[in-house]
């Protein structure tokens, strides 16, 4: 495809690309919808707690732990070969976890999922910044951030039908033909490229940032499954990981030709873009993750209806994405970056606030509000990173984003997850234990690690509650309540980390947005590797 006619298709290929972000994202809040379904040994596979958490963070290691090797490697070997073949390993990973006929087979098929879905991923974010001219870029990259409000909007509302309708399976076969959809429009519309000029491939770095990454989310996840930091295979992990990431970033200082040039952090577009975006994901995404579980246990409503109630975040980061560049040119990205996260912060006092009997209303209200003042944050804070570095290592910023994104949403979810089930247990162990003296309670084997399992979780504590018929009665709200306590906590620690991220906006964002680098652009504060050409 020569330059004229990839210009020419170029929104034609952004559409396709949307097509393939859509399918990764949705998929991942689908699942969330279907926890309950899948713990059912009747209409799931039977999953316990910790196998369903691992049906998440078997996904997350390998995405996170892989994003940024794939994203090198596509800058050398070709952006649209990556994700055509990154898409023929997901949409077969996705049957296999279709038909999955134990917890650990969907496991192993999500940990597939997650390799497809880190080949294409950093993708999809370094094709647009080559097709797109700089004065474009801001408005494609706006669109790509608000399809996924599109696919928050799908995935829950979709799993919910589908769940009401079809075996749990159908969640994840219906990505295959969106896969196959992707596929057949990739070689008409999307242009091939790479960086021409990449000098010799990093293979120690590439090799130190696979253990580095993996060893730190799984020392991350586990530490939240556990709620402590105590087990050797936990602290290991985390030590480990951190020793390597930092050997990692010690060789990309020292090597001719890194996989990660660590001189783009010193321009504070490049940086402080990143830690917004860290600050923000950890705030957010723990919350969003358990409240979920508000949605289906403490309000007792139906996966489908649950779902829906994901819509109107999903309209508001749909509708405020694409505008978000014409604010930051009109006000500048420290002010819009400010108050944007500022209203994400409001949003984040109410949560401190919720209770059994809020107005679905007002939740929804606020919903909006939190989802559209982060699209307002977070893509002027993508643009930043990608358009600060050369285009031929537009895939190698992108990885390294969506690394930041997955590593962020990773500490979120166990560390707010580890709050919650502290808060949980806490409130719930005298209930339980009143339950447990009783002649159903040690019928129920409420005692030793029955008692302890059943204190686990909200889910958990339902689950002996119906076990036990009318005695389990009296424990559906001091559940409630108990886990109303640990969200609240919850969202008090993002509110914290939202403050900070304020604190790093006003005292470090530039409060203008600089230019986008070109491919001719001379050497400046990192090197210039090439110009990035189009097959």
């Amino acid at each position: 495809m020569d330059a004229g006619t990839a210009y020419r298709r170029r929104w034609g290929g952004l559409a396709v690309l949307i097509i393939c972000l859509l399918v990764l994202v949705a998929d991942n809040t689908i699942l969330n919808v279907a926890l309950r379904t899948l713990s059912d040994p009747e209409h799931g596979v039977g999953a316990s707690q910790s196998e369903l958490a691992w049906a998440i963070n078997s996904y997350t290691l390998v995405f996170a732990g892989l994003l940024f090797t794939f994203g090198v490697l596509g800058d050398r070997w070709g952006r649209r070969r990556m994700i055509t073949a990154g898409l023929v390993v997901f949409g077969a990973a996705s049957a296999l976890s279709a038909y999955s006929q134990s917890p650990e087979q969907l496991i192993a098929a999500r940990a597939v999922m997650g390799f497809g879905a880190a080949m294409v991923m950093p993708q999809t974010l370094s094709v647009i910044t080559n097709i797109f001219p700089p004065e474009e870029r801001g408005r494609a990259i706006g669109l790509w951030s608000g399809s996924v409000g599109l696919a928050m909007a799908i995935g829950p509302s979709a799993g919910g039908l589908l769940l009401e309708n079809f075996w749990w399976g159908s969640i994840f076969l219906v990505n295959v033909p969106f896969v196959l959809l992707g596929l057949a429009l990739m070689y008409f519309l999307v242009p091939e490229s790479k960086d021409e000029a990449p000098g010799r491939l990093d293979v120690l770095g590439v090799l130190l940032s696979i253990p580095g990454l993996v060893l730190l989310i799984y020392g991350i996840i586990t530490a939240g499954e556990r709620s402590s930091l105590a087990d050797p295979d936990v602290w290991g992990a985390l030590l480990g990981g951190l020793a390597v990431v930092a050997l990692f970033l010690f060789h990309e200082s020292r090597t001719a030709n890194p996989s990660l040039d660590v001189r783009f952090f010193k321009n504070p577009r490049f940086s402080v873009a990143m830690a917004t975006i860290m600050l923000m994901f950890f705030s957010m995404s723990g919350l969003i993750f358990f409240m979920s579980f508000y949605w289906q246990s403490v309000r007792e409503f139906t996966p489908f209806v649950a779902g829906l109630l994901v819509l109107p975040a999903a309209v508001g980061q749909m509708v405020l994405a694409p505008l978000s560049p014409n604010l930051v040119h009109r006000f500048g990205p420290r002010a819009v970056a400010a108050t944007g996260i500022l209203i994400v912060c409001a949003s984040l006092a109410f949560f401190t606030l919720l209770d059994t009997d809020t107005p679905v209303w007002l939740i929804l209200i606020f919903f909006f509000t939190q989802a559209s003042a982060m699209a307002v944050v977070l893509t002027p804070s993508t643009d930043a990173i990608v358009s600060s570095v050369p285009p031929g290592k537009a895939g190698a910023a992108s990885a390294m984003q969506n690394t930041v994104r997955q590593v962020a949403t990773a500490m979120g979810v166990a560390v707010l997850g580890a709050v919650i089930s502290f808060r949980y247990r806490a409130g719930i162990t005298p209930t339980l234990e009143e339950v447990a003296a009783t002649e159903e309670g040690a019928a129920a084997h409420l005692s030793g690690p029955g008692l302890h399992a059943a204190g686990e979780s909200i889910e958990a504590t339902l689950a002996v509650a119906r076990s036990l018929g009318e005695t389990g009665r009296v424990l559906l709200a001091p559940a409630k309540e108990a886990f109303l306590a640990g969200l609240h906590t919850a969202a008090l620690v993002s509110l914290c980390c939202g403050l900070a991220g304020v604190v790093v906006v006003l005292v470090w964002m530039p409060r203008e947005a600089g230019a986008h680098r070109t491919a001719a652009e001379p050497r400046t504060s990192a090197p210039e590797t090439g110009s990035d050409g189009q097959g």
